[in-house]
């Protein structure tokens, strides 16, 4: 079966993430296997739907696998890690615009790379050990993968705060945020399953009440610090307020990098509302073809996941000292290295 299982059973067309023990982390690989089956399935009449979940009960997918852009950027090699993400993007690019239906099932952890596999999918159903996040400003990028265009259209100013300090959401949460449709108890998950792969109908699926969205109770303290113009008027307005949800969110901006802070803060008020999924995806290109070379994208692995010292040497000390032309300098357009989408997606 490998790390991916991709089959046609009934009238689903089926993706099973299968690496289990790496929570399964995406791989190059898998990405291209994602993106080769939906271009043979778009047009292959078998397939009424297609049907993503991941083996293991602790995560759908934590992230993308970087070490091998680790191991090829710290020798000064980007070529890898700028292919890798361009490829992912498009993949993800794909999802989102897919012609048939794509159910997702997000059990445990579902972050970064995962987010991208799962929650562009047009009926993505939570359980309750769903957990997701967008974490990336605490290893140096900024939420990719398509997952600055699900932020930017969160309610109030919920996806800034959900972006800078990489808070996690339980299911009603994100179901509230919009990185999820459906709340269905795990229990009833495999039934569901054999219900959509025998009938190649969606409209099979039905779920429970939704659960609490903790997050809407601080509604108006993250309206209020994260709906501000710039990142230090964030942090200001969180310092202002005496609340431990501000203070943990402070925390939080205070953990991460604060160059990665600063562009995420920038990028999710450039998109606005009303932008498509390919007008994020080439932001989030530009910050990461240039991640390794001008931010903090390789310290950040370092102290995480390499030596774990959890201790990272940011290139700026507070979130306050990065400049906006920083900013603009890495979310600048890439000419003729900007990322593109050759193929009509299906």
């Amino acid at each position: 079966m490998g790390d991916i299982h991709i089959r046609i059973e009934g009238r689903a067309g089926r993706i099973t993430l299968n690496r289990p023990k790496a929570l399964n982390a995406l791989s190059y690989e898998m990405c291209l296997a994602i993106d080769a089956a939906l271009k043979s399935w778009a047009g292959d009449d078998r397939v009424a739907l297609v049907l993503i979940d991941a083996e293991g009960e602790k995560a759908f997918c934590a992230g993308g696998d970087i070490a091998e852009m680790y191991d090829t950027g710290t020798r000064g090699d980007f070529t890898y890690g700028r292919r890798f993400w361009a490829d992912e993007y498009r993949m993800n690019a794909r999802l989102a615009e897919y012609s048939k239906p794509v159910v997702a099932f997000l059990q445990g952890f579902v972050m970064g790379g995962g987010v991208g596999v799962g929650c562009h999918a047009s009926h993505r159903v939570v359980g309750e050990t769903s957990q997701i996040a967008m974490p990336e400003c605490g290893i140096g990028l900024v939420p990719d993968v398509g997952g600055s265009w699900i932020l930017a259209r969160a309610p109030g100013a919920l996806g800034a705060y959900l972006g800078m300090t990489g808070a996690r959401m339980g299911p009603g949460d994100a179901i509230r945020a919009g990185f999820a449709d459906l709340y269905l108890p795990q229990a009833g998950w495999e039934e569901a399953k054999a219900a959509l792969v025998s009938s190649g109908d969606v409209s099979v699926l039905t779920g429970g009440a939704r659960p609490e969205a903790a997050l809407a109770t601080s509604a108006e303290v993250i309206d209020r610090a994260f709906g501000a113009a710039t990142p230090a008027d964030v942090v200001a307005a969180l310092e202002a307020d005496g609340s431990d949800f501000a203070q943990g969110a402070l925390k939080s901006l205070r953990r991460n990098a604060p160059l990665s802070v600063a562009c995420a803060h920038a990028m999710l008020r450039n998109l606005g509302r009303e932008a498509r999924i390919r007008d994020a995806l080439a932001q989030e290109y530009r910050f990461t073809f240039r991640s390794m070379e001008h931010a903090d994208f390789i310290e950040g692995i370092r102290a995480a996941i390499i030596d774990k010292d959890r201790s990272p040497r940011w290139r700026h000390a507070r979130l306050e000292d990065v400049t906006a032309a920083e900013v603009g300098a890495l979310l600048a357009p890439l000419g003729e290295e900007e990322l593109s989408f050759e193929e009509d997606s299906q």
